[in-house]
């Protein structure tokens, strides 16, 4: 996701998926670890920039840490919910199903959170304002972020438990550091090198339920799909790194760009999921693309902009994959093993580990 320069200087903790500023020739230096709270969403949205700027809050605004907290648990809350609706929508719609109408949704709300804040003229004048190149990038960078990411991240949870996929997919600052070595030019220290060990170790733990050798009898495509959706989000939130646009309006533009890919896809593999007895599932998909994919991303935006820092609200972060299995627990009857709390604990370790690298 996409987040303005709010955090405190030196404080890159970013919202979900977030990325900081990458000064120029660092060569990336620090860019993975320093993302490694914004890591543990749990199958993000897109992103600019929660890089760090003069002041811990937005020009004009004054710090409100209860009122930063409430937004950052609210933001949370929502993500711990995620991996259980995907499973509910998933009962009635495939995948592709699932983001046209996720995508759609959230589409409809970013719009209207931009015409509450803007108006259409604000909005109008904004757009006209963005630089061409810019807007092009964003909407070639909707390529990736909601079409590519979301069917691959859909499908494995289509193949998974909502425990092993929702663990696995934290792992995307893990794989943010191995990419940032050939992409960025990123010198990977050894603490970053034994939190990628560590991480791994956990997806090898939950894979494998503690036994490696029955690997070849799990699901080893589902497991591939969750892996290379932390590949696809990684480059997104690499993509989208310098992007100057509004944060919401970003995020509008790749989701703009990407549903006419979704609505083709549908078309051709799959069908529009219109029938009466689809409801649940409409419902759950429409709950992804209102929460997940808009609402989680500005009430995070509103905590950075009121905390007095970054670090405090960041944190929050980590109690959201636990939280998520509570749910996946109640609402799926998926009985939680103990190889998963085990893996997930190495997972989150592995970030904290790189985040303090």
């Amino acid at each position: 996701m996409t987040t303005p320069h709010d955090s405190p200087p030196g404080d890159t903790t970013a919202a979900k998926g977030t990325p900081t500023d990458i000064a120029p020739g660092t060569g990336g230096a620090g860019l993975a670890s320093d993302c490694a709270s914004a890591s543990l969403a749990p199958n993000a949205p897109p992103a600019p920039d929660v890089s760090a700027s003069a002041t811990p809050v937005a020009a004009g605004q004054r710090p409100d840490q209860r009122k930063a907290y409430l937004y950052g648990i609210a933001t949370v809350a929502i993500w711990s919910t995620v991996a259980t609706a995907f499973k509910l929508a998933l009962r009635q719609l495939d995948p592709l199903q699932l983001l046209l109408v996720s995508t759609a949704v959230s589409l409809l709300v970013l719009a209207a959170i931009l015409l509450v804040r803007h108006g259409f003229g604000g909005v109008v004048r904004e757009l006209a304002a963005a630089p061409r190149r810019e807007l092009l990038r964003a909407a070639l960078l909707g390529v990736l972020n909601p079409f590519a990411y979301y069917i691959v991240l859909f499908k494995a949870y289509a193949l998974l438990p909502a425990q092993v996929a929702q663990p696995v997919n934290y792992t995307w600052a893990i794989t943010l550091t191995l990419l940032s070595v050939p992409l960025l030019g990123h010198k990977v220290t050894r603490r970053e090198l034994l939190a990628v060990a560590v991480s791994y170790a956990g997806v090898v733990v939950i894979a494998t339920r503690g036994d490696v050798a029955a690997l070849a009898g799990g699901n080893v495509t589902g497991v591939a799909l969750a892996l290379v959706s932390t590949v696809i989000w990684a480059l997104y939130w690499i993509g989208n790194a310098r992007s100057p646009l509004e944060p919401v309006l970003g995020l509008f533009c790749n989701f703009a760009a990407g549903l006419p890919l979704v609505l083709a896809a549908t078309c051709i593999f799959s069908t529009l999921p219109l029938g009466a007895e689809l409801w649940p599932g409409l419902a759950a998909a429409a709950y992804v693309g209102a929460f997940e994919m808009g609402i989680a991303f500005v009430f995070w935006l509103k905590a950075m902009r009121l905390t007095e820092s970054a670090a405090r609200i960041g944190n929050l972060i980590f109690f959201s994959p636990f939280l998520s299995l509570v749910f996946i627990a109640l609402l799926l009857g998926e009985r939680i093993l103990p190889t998963t709390l085990a893996g997930l604990v190495l997972i989150v370790a592995g970030n904290l580990l790189q985040r303090r690298g």
